[in-house]
């Protein structure tokens, strides 16, 4: 786990995509990677997640590709059996906590309040997603958490975008950002991977 962390914690952005065709999946890696951010977070929102997971863990083996949106343990299997080195959820699920724990595959649930927080402490999870992070009060409620929750890092998701990003890594609890304003689902579609490779690389020198 602490070697996965430090990665998120050296790239600072971990792209948030919904891949609708698993045809698009070995594309946008390339383009993610041409971009300077060899990192990929597939959500479960659409039946082309596992495909693609499988084919972006195949083609790039090296890239650091989970799978989000898990929301139950079948998936958190698939998701496993595919290759994803990861899994994230919007919140939190005991039954998949007891898969990843039992794989020794990385967790990353969602949270929004102390008491979800509490969870997470009594399963000795030390890294939480923050979502939805801006609707949710943002860095401000981040610092809130702080106080009773000395232990906890964060990665907001939810809102994050160029606009903002900055603000939130200046916090020293967030250990990494989500995002997809690199990843549009538009620029997919339109098989623009030139466009998100150019989108990466701004994000990436944002942040650098």
């Amino acid at each position: 786990m602490a070697d996965i962390n430090d990665k998120f914690a050296k790239h600072k952005i971990i792209p948030v995509i919904a891949l609708d065709n698993a045809d698009d999946s070995e594309k946008l890696a390339e383009a993610l990677i041409s971009g300077g951010l060899p990192v990929a977070e597939i959500t479960f929102r659409t039946a082309a997640a596992e495909e693609s997971i499988k084919r972006v863990s195949k083609a790039f083996p090296d890239m650091l590709v989970g799978a989000g949106t898990v929301m139950n343990a079948e998936q958190a299997k698939r998701a496993m059996e595919a290759g994803a080195k990861f899994v994230v959820t919007a919140g939190f699920s005991k039954e998949v906590a007891g898969f990843c724990f039992d794989n020794e595959l990385p967790l990353f649930p969602g949270v929004c309040t102390p008491t979800e927080l509490m969870f997470l402490a009594e399963f000795g999870l030390k890294v939480a997603k923050f979502f939805p992070a801006v609707q949710f009060g943002g860095v401000a409620t981040l610092k809130a958490f702080s106080g009773p929750f000395t232990d906890m890092r964060f990665i907001p998701t939810g809102g994050i975008s160029d606009k903002n990003i900055l603000e939130f890594l200046a916090f020293p609890k967030v250990l990494a950002c989500g995002g997809s304003w690199m990843v549009k689902k538009e620029m997919i579609a339109a098989g623009d991977f030139a466009g998100i490779s150019a989108l990466t690389a701004k994000a990436v020198e944002l942040v650098g």
